[in-house]
């Protein structure tokens, strides 16, 4: 039977078919996420006795969602983000903010230039969760690729 994450992937996989595109993603979603996480580690909360910043709230909330979706995906996933958060948290707020923004011009750029096509999370805010999962996929080859035929067929 296909997961839910089967059905996101193959939607996302229709967003991103130019050579172009796939490149802005590759560079300006990691992009996204360092200057997000750069941004969020700024500003703290308290739990209990425990000073936490929102950056690793995120970190634990959305790295619980990503091993949910797929386990050894998001396991790398989980790591790849407290990687990026560990370089967030040195980072001074206008970098992070010109990082995020890069990461934004980039995928503008992919998808107005390359696509043609509007983004994925347009019509689904999951793709925004999809999205780094594809992108560390393509370096890592955890995931198998499947069509979506078989995915129609829950295969």
């Amino acid at each position: 039977m296909a997961s839910r994450l089967d059905r996101l992937w193959a939607d996302y996989e229709g967003h991103h078919h130019s050579s172009g595109n796939k490149y802005c993603h590759l560079v300006g979603i990691p992009l996204i996420i360092l200057g997000t996480l750069g941004l969020l580690a700024v500003t703290t909360i308290q739990l209990g006795q425990l000073t936490v910043d929102l950056a690793l709230v995120l970190v634990v909330v959305v790295g619980l969602v990503y091993v949910i979706l797929d386990a050894k995906l998001g396991a790398a996933m989980v790591v790849a983000m407290l990687v990026l958060y560990l370089l967030g948290r040195k980072i001074h707020w206008p970098l992070a903010l010109g990082l995020f923004l890069s990461g934004w011009f980039l995928q503008t750029i992919g998808h107005g230039i390359y696509e043609k096509r509007a983004p994925a999370f347009l019509g689904n805010l999951a793709h925004l969760v999809v999205g780094p999962l594809w992108v560390l996929n393509h370096f890592l080859h955890i995931r198998k690729e499947r069509t979506p035929l078989a995915i129609e067929n829950h295969v």
